[in-house]
């Protein structure tokens, strides 16, 4: 794909998913309005996700015009499998059904609401929302492994302090000074010592 020579980046890449040519036509003027030129059209439900997998959008929209239950399921199982900011048009909904796009990981979804002028922001207010929750998800996972990191760390400085009779700064500088001679992370020693202190209890 040619990189956009003033960004350095290539262009936006989005994927339309819409069996409704009036309301595909609405959805692509929007988006060209806006300068994304860039844009596929998938017209059928079927084989779906491998078509996704092909074009390999940077965003989703999906239009549909008269929702029923196992169709607007069916597109919040492809907003959860894929890793993209999904924007979805409908023309009605309930509040269930709102919720659960939520919970799909939906980042936008406009009822009522296909109008060539809105297309834009409502793909940027998508990508937005789907950037800060993946941020707030990775922090969350960095967090929780920094977390069970500590636990193993202290765990062995435990045994250190307990089987070679070390201060708990003098077994965490020996676990420090064993990890830099090694070239090996500190959690990975510290499992080491926990595995070895368990294989000599046995």
């Amino acid at each position: 794909m040619a990189k956009d020579t003033q960004t350095g980046q290539r262009p936006l890449r989005v994927a339309v998913i819409e069996e409704n040519s009036i309301r595909a036509a609405i959805l692509i003027d929007g988006l060209r309005d806006a300068g994304i030129a860039d844009v596929e059209i998938i017209e059928t439900m079927t084989h779906m996700l491998r078509r996704l997998s092909t074009i390999d959008p940077d965003v989703i929209i999906i239009g549909i015009e008269n929702p029923s239950r196992d169709v607007l399921e069916q597109m919040f199982q492809v907003s959860k499998l894929v890793s993209r900011p999904v924007a979805m048009f409908v023309d009605h909904s309930d509040e269930g059904m709102i919720q659960a796009a939520v919970e799909a990981g939906v980042s936008a979804y406009v009822v009522d609401g296909l109008r060539k002028e809105r297309v834009k922001a409502i793909v940027d207010m998508a990508v937005s929302r789907y950037n800060a929750f993946d941020r707030l998800q990775r922090e969350l996972v960095a967090a929780r492994s920094e977390l069970a990191s500590r636990k193993i760390i202290d765990r062995a400085k435990g045994i250190l302090m307990r089987t070679r009779q070390l201060s708990e700064e003098e077994a965490y500088g020996l676990l420090r000074q064993t990890a830099m001679n090694e070239k090996r992370k500190l959690v990975d020693i510290a499992q080491s010592v926990i595995t070895a202190a368990s294989l000599l209890e046995k």
